[in-house]
């Protein structure tokens, strides 16, 4: 398939200097939830239920990050902005980092370390289950995030690897549907995005 042609040439090949900035960028706005919520939780204490606030807005941040991070192959072969490749790491590991501040609320201020509680919950939750699973495929590839790391695997298994993602992000939204109990737009928006970007992912790959 062919790069869309109404683009002009400084989008698919920016100058360097412009790509790194592209990266601060994504670093900047990935950070600004999270400020928002700082700044909140200092000026009202984030209302009634301060640790459910956190917990769920955390959540749903690590899988719009996650869907942002799934959203770069389809669109660097669509638009033939190969440059895109260079944001994708930090999205990735934005939504790692949101991943872990939703985990380590809910294990420390929701079961406060207790084992028993934990396991429990994961195996008679269906909707902790998931949440679980996807936060455990987030790990490994966090943890070849790494050029060194793509290098010593290979990129053919380290591109397998990465695969999981989509996993992840499949299990995500299953949390997020299971979840929810009044408004279900927002995951259902989630699980529409997921589809569209693993058919367009598909069909690429096809061509």
């Amino acid at each position: 398939m062919q790069p869309l042609p109404t683009l002009p040439a400084a989008w698919r090949q920016p100058s360097p200097r412009t790509v790194e900035r592209a990266r601060g960028a994504v670093v900047l706005l990935a950070s600004l939830p999270l400020v928002a919520l700082g700044v909140e939780a200092f000026e009202t204490g984030l209302g009634a239920n301060p640790i459910e606030r956190f917990t769920r807005e955390t959540g749903e941040w690590t899988l719009y990050l996650l869907l942002a991070t799934l959203s770069v192959t389809p669109l660097r072969r669509l638009t033939g902005m190969h440059w895109l490749l260079r944001l994708r790491r930090r999205l990735g590991l934005a939504a790692f980092a949101y991943g872990c501040l939703h985990f380590i609320t809910w294990l420390w201020l929701d079961q406060w370390f207790d084992l028993p509680a934990i396991v429990a919950d994961i195996v008679k939750r269906p909707y902790v289950t998931a949440g679980f699973a996807a936060f455990v495929l987030m790990l490994p590839l966090a943890a070849t995030s790494t050029d060194a790391m793509v290098r010593r695997l290979g990129a053919t298994r380290w591109q397998r690897l990465h695969r999981l993602a989509w996993v992840s992000g499949a299990l995500g939204v299953l949390h997020y549907l299971w979840l929810v109990k009044v408004d279900l737009r927002p995951p259902l928006v989630c699980a529409a995005v997921l589809a569209v970007l693993l058919v367009l992912r598909l069909l690429l790959r096809r061509r």
